[in-house]
């Protein structure tokens, strides 16, 4: 192997790494709200100061890799592509640690009714599976697992949509349930543009290996 080769192995293991801080804090957000666990959300603001710092090397990594090899073809869009993978993944940790902020500041468990009514539950599993399968297509090189990420991005979509309406019927029925009522239509909206930045990371993974540009495109 080059050089460069190894470099760019070096890159795609920090990356999966990267996948996988990201997909637990996600889980954990998930597991901290349903259960109304304050010490796992204080567990999740602990663990995104790492992320951040990861992000920061990754980047610093990508940048070198450019100006040191001078990469072409498909090694340069390999690396461009986890520049921007790596961005957003970032911002998939800071959508994690918004929802643990929600989970320090609620004041009782979420009701089932609620949780059920919103289809809350749908948009964290669709969330997480879709991030699950991005990291394996990105491992493997699967752009026909990464083209199934954007169908479920249109389901979280539809679930967002529909949230304010359900989730206004509720506070009508339980008027002393405002406040939590709206974090979890912020959760929602959190969890939709996870769904956004998973796609971004799908488009990005057929790019590098397919030399397709698919943003902007019409579905």
């Amino acid at each position: 192997m080059t050089h460069l080769d190894l470099e760019l192995k070096q890159l795609k293991d920090d990356m999966l790494e990267m996948f996988q801080l990201n997909l637990n804090q996600l889980e954990k957000a998930q597991q901290a709200l349903l259960k109304y666990d304050q010490n796992l959300a204080r567990e999740i603001l602990v663990h995104e100061k790492r992320i951040n710092s990861f992000e920061l090397k990754l980047d610093r990594d990508c940048e070198n890799i450019i100006a040191l090899f001078n990469p072409v073809a498909v090694d340069l869009r390999f690396v461009l592509a986890n520049l921007k993978i790596n961005s957003n993944l970032e911002r998939i940790g800071d959508i994690a640690e918004g929802i643990a902020y929600f989970v320090l500041d609620i004041k009782s468990l979420l009701l089932e009714e609620l949780i059920e009514s919103s289809q809350l539950k749908t948009m964290f599993d669709t969330g997480i599976h879709m991030l699950s399968d991005a990291m394996t297509a990105y491992d493997k090189e699967d752009t026909e697992l990464a083209r199934t990420i954007f169908i479920r991005d249109e389901k979280m979509d539809i679930i967002n949509k529909e949230a304010n309406q359900k989730v206004g019927a509720f506070i009508n029925k339980h008027p002393e349930r405002v406040n939590q009522s709206l974090y979890l239509l912020s959760t929602i909206r959190k969890l939709e543009r996870v769904g956004d930045q998973t796609k971004n990371i799908a488009e990005e993974i057929i790019f590098f290996i397919e030399a397709k540009v698919l943003k902007h495109k019409k579905k």
